[in-house]
C-alpha cells in the first residue's frame, strides 16, 4: 500500500489553500460539497486526520467520522427531498479512488433518477454554495 500524499487535494482543503462549500466542520471531520456532483446534494465527509483511505486509518478517526457521516446524509436527504441515497468509500485506484484522503461520498436520490456521470466538468459554484446553505440548515 502506497503512504498518504500531503500534497492531495483534500489536504489542501484541510489547510485552506483551497476553497471548498463547507456544510459542516468540527475539529475531527469536514463536510462539503463535491465540485463534479453525480447528484443533487453530493457530498462528502472527510476526516481531518491524514487517512490514504479505509485501511490505514486508525479505528478512532472512524469512529468519529461515521456519526458524521450518519448526520451529513440525514440533512442532504431532507434538503434535496431525496427518497434514499448512496454512501460511497473508495480505496485505491483499481476501486476507483482518485483523490487519495479517505473520504465518504453522499448521494441523495430521487426514484427515477439516475446518478449524472463524473464527467469532470464541475458544477457552478452558485449553485454549490446555495446546496451547502440548504444541507447546512438541515442539519
Amino acid at each position: 500500500m502506497m503512504t498518504y500524499d500531503n500534497a492531495n487535494i483534500f489536504a489542501k482543503i484541510l489547510r485552506g489553500e483551497i476553497p471548498c462549500h463547507k456544510i459542516y466542520e468540527d475539529e475531527h471531520t469536514l463536510a462539503f460539497m463535491d465540485v463534479m456532483p453525480m447528484a443533487d446534494g453530493h457530498c462528502l465527509v472527510i476526516p481531518k486526520a491524514p487517512s490514504r483511505g479505509l485501511l490505514d486509518a486508525d479505528p478512532t478517526v472512524l469512529a468519529k467520522l461515521m456519526p458524521i457521516a450518519q448526520k451529513v446524509a440525514k440533512a442532504a436527504v431532507t434538503a434535496t427531498g431525496a427518497d434514499g441515497f448512496q454512501l460511497r468509500q473508495y480505496n485505491e485506484g483499481a476501486a476507483g479512488q482518485t483523490v487519495f484522503h479517505l473520504h465518504f461520498h453522499i448521494l441523495p436520490m430521487k426514484d427515477g433518477v439516475p446518478l449524472r456521470p463524473h464527467t469532470g466538468k464541475m458544477a457552478d459554484h452558485a449553485v454549490l454554495a446555495e446546496m451547502a446553505k440548504r444541507i447546512s440548515a438541515a442539519l
